[in-house]
């Protein structure tokens, strides 16, 4: 037991700046409590105590402002922040690494008895704050849940959802719109970030600014190679073709300033 509360100390201290000691994440941090009196519930909750497993966890709820049905299951250095608000059903399965912050919500849209009613979040993910997970789906390893998001589907690992309902984004498609976008002189993170309706648009603009310009100078390459391959064909390719990939930058940054 004090070796799994000397880890989660650790994993406290190594997450959250403002934390000065470990004396002080021990009587400050209702995270930590929350989880220890957890322990004891879920401990009581398996050996078929069930009704004292609920006071336990009831106890816990009023020393800490943080719900966790008995029946939850917990790995190892996870970290709830602030906590305030956060209300965690009995499915629920929370592996390694998990960090949660206030006003989370991982509950359930089924009232099917037996069924499983609670997601469950893989190792390294983040809820952020004020968010809800509803279902019994798996939130993939890595992945990230923005702050206020409603998420109601499994979200593959590494990737993002934000919103309500959430959309997701791929991990993936970040990094070659973010690689598309510096080939052609032009940060993507610098002016992308976010849910902004202006950030979207300029992503449509670079994903299909980047696929026209990767079709044309295909084409003309093959245009090309089939006037080399025909012996005395004339030259029907203007100087000027663009057989290369090509992206007028400065273009695009003037676009941005102006809106």
């Amino acid at each position: 037991m004090f070796s799994r509360i000397r880890e989660d100390i650790a994993c406290i201290l190594e997450r959250d700046p403002a934390a000065r000691s470990g004396w002080e994440v021990f009587w400050c941090y209702p995270g930590l409590h929350a989880l220890i009196i957890q322990r004891r519930a879920h401990w009581l909750w398996r050996r078929g105590f069930t009704t004292l497993a609920r006071f336990v966890s009831h106890l816990g709820r009023w020393l800490t402002g943080i719900e966790i049905h008995p029946g939850a299951q917990f790995g190892r250095r996870v970290f709830i922040d602030h906590g305030m608000g956060v209300v965690i059903g009995e499915m629920a399965e929370i592996h390694d690494d998990v960090t949660i912050y206030q006003g989370v919500t991982l509950g359930g849209t089924t009232l099917v008895k037996g069924a499983k009613r609670h997601p469950t979040l893989a190792r390294g993910v983040v809820v952020g704050a004020n968010a809800c997970v509803l279902g019994g789906f798996t939130v993939g390893e890595g992945a990230r849940i923005g702050s206020g998001a409603v998420v109601t589907k499994a979200v593959p690992p590494g990737a993002t959802a934000v919103g309500n309902p959430a959309r997701i984004i791929e991990a993936s498609s970040e990094q070659i719109r973010e690689a598309a976008a510096s080939k052609m002189g032009f940060s993507a993170y610098a002016v992308t970030q976010g849910d902004d309706p202006v950030a979207q648009a300029l992503k449509g603009l670079i994903d299909s600014a980047a696929g026209h310009e990767h079709q044309v100078a295909l084409l003309w390459a093959a245009i090309k190679q089939l006037q080399a391959a025909q012996a005395g064909a004339p030259d029907c390719v203007p100087a000027d073709a663009q057989a290369e990939e090509h992206f007028d930058a400065e273009q695009l940054k003037q676009l941005v300033k102006s809106s």
